[in-house]
């Protein structure tokens, strides 16, 4: 029986193997074989991570995170986790390859994917002009035209913040009244660099190597045209990877798996979540990899306490 096994392969999920390796724990890390480094593989440049004076591709960042892992005794596991049983003194992680490991604890780091609009190029201009985060991509928009898609107080957020980098700035939505607060949504409307396009929805993202435009659909009588841009940012909410936890784990009103105060203690004795998947809010590499080291002193914490 393992000491812990860490869910997930992200920034959560490898600072918490750093943390549970360097404290001889020999945490066995679930990777997803497809998904291995989560998010931040399918991001180009980092900018805002520390220790990067120039920053540092997406991948790379992941990779030597992994192989920092590694150094410490973690040990990787390319499958999918497709079941648990988190109940009682024996955890157990079911594979997708048949094998089933057990642990004394569990720290499930599955991270939360953004809503996508599911429109063609969408995915092959990821990275290239498409983004799901102006805070982590706004800088590379520095006086350029860009639109933010959605209603709600993270795309108002969204706008106002490229408001720094861009010269102009589209809001884009399907109906003419937002579900954004309304201090949120006086922000927007008060700032120059804003324009609302009301009743359109972006039906396709054109370009090769990066996004030159967008199709707009009228939401009323489906005419379109095309609306020329440098950026797409969506900011249509995320979706938090918790089907595996669903009627084990208590969750929050916005989906997330719920934790006491800072901490990142469930409901469950001896289980844990870091990163993205208890965080609605900030999203960042880095509050991730700080909530995934508290999630391996937690861990280690309560080991030590039975």
């Amino acid at each position: 029986m393992r000491n812990v096994i860490i869910i997930g392969s992200g920034p959560a999920g490898y600072t918490a193997a750093i943390y549970a390796a360097r404290a001889q724990l020999e945490p066995l890390i679930v990777a997803s074989a497809e998904e291995t480094g989560g998010d931040l593989m399918k991001t180009t440049e980092v900018e805002n991570f520390p220790g990067f004076d120039v920053g540092v591709q997406g991948p790379d960042l992941m990779k030597a995170m992994q192989i920092q892992a590694e150094r410490f005794g973690a040990e990787m596991r390319y499958d999918e986790a497709v079941k648990l049983e988190l109940d009682g003194d024996v955890k157990r992680v079911h594979l997708g390859e048949g094998y089933v490991e057990e642990a004394k604890a569990v720290i499930i780091a599955t991270g939360a994917a953004y809503r996508k609009l599911g429109i063609p190029g969408e995915d092959r201009l990821s990275g290239h002009g498409v983004s799901w985060c102006a805070t982590c991509d706004g800088f590379f928009f520095r006086g350029k035209t860009v639109a933010v898609v959605g209603g709600g107080d993270s795309a108002m957020e969204e706008a106002t913040f490229m408001t720094k980098f861009a010269d102009k700035v589209y809001v884009i939505h399907r109906s003419k009244t937002l579900n954004a607060s309304k201090v949120m949504q006086q922000r927007a409307f008060e700032d120059p660099k804003i324009e609302f396009l009301w009743e359109k929805q972006v039906t396709e993202a054109h370009g090769e190597n990066k996004l030159t435009s967008v199709t707009l659909t009228d939401s009323l009588d489906g005419s379109t045209r095309e609306l020329e841009l440098d950026g797409l940012f969506i900011a249509i909410g995320n979706i938090p990877r918790t089907d595996l936890v669903k009627g084990q784990l208590d969750l929050t009103a916005e989906g997330t798996i719920a934790v006491r105060g800072r901490s990142s203690k469930t409901n469950l004795p001896g289980v844990f979540a870091a990163g993205d998947v208890i965080d609605p809010d900030y999203r960042q590499a880095i509050t991730a990899a700080g909530s995934g080291a508290a999630a391996a002193i937690d861990a280690e914490r309560w080991l030590a306490s039975q």
